[in-house]
């Protein structure tokens, strides 16, 4: 007697859903890291003396169109970072008077800082636990770039865009 047809049930159609987006396998070793952006962005890092002034940090800011300078010794090594939010930070503190003030003196002086092979999903949850938009990226302890929360969400964007039309094209063609 030949067998009933029976409908596919919803435990047949698991093993061909997409996994892009599950919490595994964006923590995966192959997931996308650091080194990605880098690669796409470059690994220009824009900095400044602590001894400089809040004016010339704002027209550096400015000139170069960026949210964030890092801060570094006459050795080059990373000593503080200096975004746009602890110089308003400082307007509202110091109306008129903020300007002529040392960088080493607004600056925050804890960084936190990635690897260039650090996921970027740990870099991005780091970034919103700690409410900042700026991470230095470090390599045996030298700078080698820079990554902001915008880089990491682009980044990001632009997989999903590509997995998507890959996705669309497996189903068309």
């Amino acid at each position: 007697m030949p067998a009933s047809y029976q409908a596919p049930m919803r435990k047949d159609q698991s093993k061909s859903r997409t996994q892009s987006q599950s919490a595994a396998t964006n923590v995966q070793s192959n997931a996308a890291s650091v080194a990605q952006i880098l690669k796409g962005k470059g690994e220009d890092v824009f900095s400044i003396k602590p001894s400089a002034t809040l004016g010339a940090a704002v027209q550096v800011l400015r000139d170069k169109r960026i949210g964030a300078l890092i801060v570094t010794d006459d050795a080059g090594d990373l000593c503080g970072i200096l975004s746009e939010r602890d110089i308003v930070r400082k307007l509202a503190d110091t109306p008129g008077q903020t300007l002529p003030q040392s960088v080493s003196d607004v600056m925050t002086p804890k960084v936190e800082t990635c690897g260039p092979d650090e996921a970027l999903v740990s870099v991005l949850k780091r970034m919103t636990a700690g409410r900042f938009r700026h991470m230095p990226v470090l390599a045996a302890g030298k700078l080698m770039g820079m990554v902001t929360i915008g880089d990491v969400v682009n980044f990001r964007l632009t997989e999903l865009e590509h997995e998507a039309l890959q996705l669309k094209q497996l189903i068309v063609g």
